[in-house]
Order: structure tokens, then sequence, then C-alpha cells
């Protein structure tokens, strides 16, 4: 037990000093300077709308008072059947830079959000695109400041974490839980090391040059990828193109899921994916997880001695980790008490989206099946 204890403790040192000091470099789109001048590149902000209409208004109104000249707004209506449509095509007649458009038929070898992406590019005339969710609500400065920081870095993609916007203590225990396994999964701050292979991208906000996107392939390279935005990511670092993020704290905002119920059944389309849907990677991460995010926990009462001692100090460097990463994100750092019960939800949601998926041979997303191998087919 002392040797499974000290192993553990060894790991959360290394990884979370890593962690710690890697948080410090990143950056807060509040604290970058706006893009200033006369002349300014034309951007187009690219939406894929689904079934939005409890937030498209208040979403779309944010994107339309963005403090910048050159903005060309393009929201493409991917089938909605709750009146989306209705309220997308309302907006467009009063807003004349707003570009709306709908699709009624989906091509094969298309998920629907990838294709109506991908259809906003092809239509779109600006040096860069802006790929966002349809639930974003954007401080005013927002496109101005990120354009600015892409700009002043020479880089050419940007992606920008959202602040969350919850409800309910379980939902933010387990999306605070997730957030912490994402980016120690993901190291975000090595994004912008062109010599490191790790890469970054956020549906919510992703800031790319146009030229960029069209070398890369576009989204025909990850057409049937339903974690799209992290895989558009993988294709600008392979690329050899620059990319960075910032910490959206303050001036960008998504409700992401408004019930426990509703993460559950939305990530049951992703999280296989994002193991590109192997099973043994499942395996290996919960094991990983119930080592290292639960069983510290259950050691300090379970255990004695030195075990005991470094199994307590293992718990203290992750409150410190959740500490920090609440400050970051926004998170109310109380939700980390239930930081062990909120992992084992996060394994269920693993789980139950693994084996709907094989059960299933495939996905069910957006009132659409898409067959199993066709997924695993499209790899990056």
């Amino acid at each position: 037990m002392e040797i499974l204890a000290l192993i553990i403790l060894m790991v959360y040192l290394i990884a979370g000093t890593e962690a710690l000091l890697g948080a410090r470099t990143l950056r807060f789109l509040k604290e970058t300077p706006p893009l200033e001048g006369e002349m300014f590149p034309r951007i187009s902000l690219i939406i894929a709308a689904r079934n939005e209409k409890k937030n498209i208004e208040t979403a779309l109104q944010s994107v339309l008072n963005q403090d910048y000249p050159e903005l060309e707004v393009m929201i493409i209506d991917d089938r909605s059947t709750d009146g989306t449509s209705a309220i997308m095509d309302r907006i467009g007649k009063k807003y004349p830079n707003l570009k709306v458009f709908h699709v009624s038929e989906l091509p094969d070898g298309w998920l629907g959000k990838n294709h109506a992406l991908y259809s906003g590019a092809q239509k779109a005339s600006g040096e860069f695109l802006l790929f966002m969710d349809a639930d974003v609500v954007m401080e005013f400065s927002t496109v101005r400041r990120t354009l600015g920081y892409l700009i002043e870095k020479r880089l050419d993609h940007v992606t920008v974490f959202p602040e969350l916007k919850l409800k309910g203590i379980w939902l933010n225990m387990v999306v605070g839980a997730f957030s912490i396994i994402f980016g120690l999964y993901t190291r975000p701050w090595k994004a912008k090391d062109p010599k490191s292979r790790h890469h970054i991208g956020i549906g919510a906000f992703n800031l790319v040059k146009a030229e960029v996107y069209r070398k890369v392939g576009t989204h025909q390279k990850i057409a049937m990828r339903p974690d799209d935005d992290m895989k558009l990511a993988k294709l600008i670092k392979k690329g050899g193109f620059r990319q960075d993020c910032l910490l959206g704290k303050g001036m960008i905002f998504v409700e992401w899921y408004s019930s426990l119920s509703g993460l559950v059944h939305g990530l049951e389309k992703n999280a296989f994916a994002s193991v590109n849907y192997h099973l043994s990677a499942v395996i290996a991460a919960t094991v990983g997880n119930v080592l290292f995010f639960v069983w510290p926990f259950a050691g300090v009462f379970l255990s004695t001695g030195l075990a005991q001692i470094f199994f307590l100090f293992a718990v203290i460097m992750m409150v410190i980790l959740y500490l920090d990463h609440a400050r970051l994100q926004g998170l109310n750092p109380w939700y980390g008490l239930g930081f062990p019960v909120a992992n084992i939800i996060f394994l269920y949601i693993v789980w139950n989206s693994t084996l709907k998926t094989l059960f299933r041979h495939g996905i069910e997303w957006r009132d659409t099946h898409y067959p199993l191998e066709k997924l695993r087919a499209n790899k990056i």
C-alpha cells in the first residue's frame, strides 16, 4: 500500500506542478488589448445551429453587437424542428450583415454540425474564419481582442475557453471534474509550443486564418468526427501552423448543458470518440481515473502510517489544482468537495457513451444515426 501511495503522490507532484506552472502561462482574454487601427481584416463568423430556440436570439444579439467593423456573420440552420429557423429568419431581416442559410438534407458521410460549418466556410469571404456554437454569448469587444492577440503573437489559430454557466450542484461538480481531467489530458498550455504534439480547440470559439483552414483540408478531413473542434486543432498543429488558447472568463459565456441528465445525454456522441473508439483506452482511463482521482480520498481514511500520509499529500495537491482551475475557469471552488463522487459520475458518462455506441453500432446525434464503422474510419 505504501508503494502505491508513494507512486500516486509522485505522479501528482510531477503532473500537478506542471499543470500549475503551465496554467500561469495562459492569458485571460479580458486582459488582452483590442486590435486598434483604421484597417481591419474581414472576419467571417460561422455558426451551426440546430434546435437552439432557447438561446439563439440572445447569442445572436451578442454576436451582432460586436465592436468589429468588418464582421460577416453567417448562421446555418442544420435541419431544426423547434422554431429556430423562424427566429433566425426574423433576426436576419433586421441585420444586413447576418446571412441565414438552411440545410434541408444531410449528405452521406457527414455529421450535421460539421457539414453546416463547412457549408458556411465555403460561402465565407473573410480573411479569418471564426467557428462558434449557437449558444455562446460574448462581451462586445471579444472578437477585436482575440484577433488582436492572434496578430500580436503571429498565430494562425486561437481558441477561447468560455466561462460556463451551470445550474445545480451535481452538474457543477461533474463539469468541474471533467474540466480538470480535460486540462490534464490536453495540457492546453503546450499548444503554443511548436515542438509539442499537444493541441487545443474549443467549439465555443475557434478563430483561424481562412488560408490555413483550407490548407489543412477544411472540415472535409473531419467530416465524421463528433470532436470536430479538437480535431480541427490537431489538423492545424500537424500542418505546422501556430496556435494558442485564451481564457474567456468574464468575456465569453455558455450554458453548455442545463442539467446533469442533459450532460449525460449530450456526451453520448463524443465521449467514446475522444479515445478513437478504442475499448482498451476506456478501460485504461477508468483504471487511471479511479487510481488517481478517487482512491487517494478513500486511502486517507482506509490506510495508516506512511501510506495515509502520502495519500493525504496527494489529496492536498488535488485540492490546490482544483482551486487554481476554479480561478481560471470561473468555477465555484466549493464544488470541489464532491470531486471523488463527481469522477465516478464522469466514469458513468464515459461508459454510457461507450456501451451505447457499441450496442447501437454507432451514435445518434441530431436525429441521425451514424454507423460506427464510418466513425472509426475517419482517423486523424
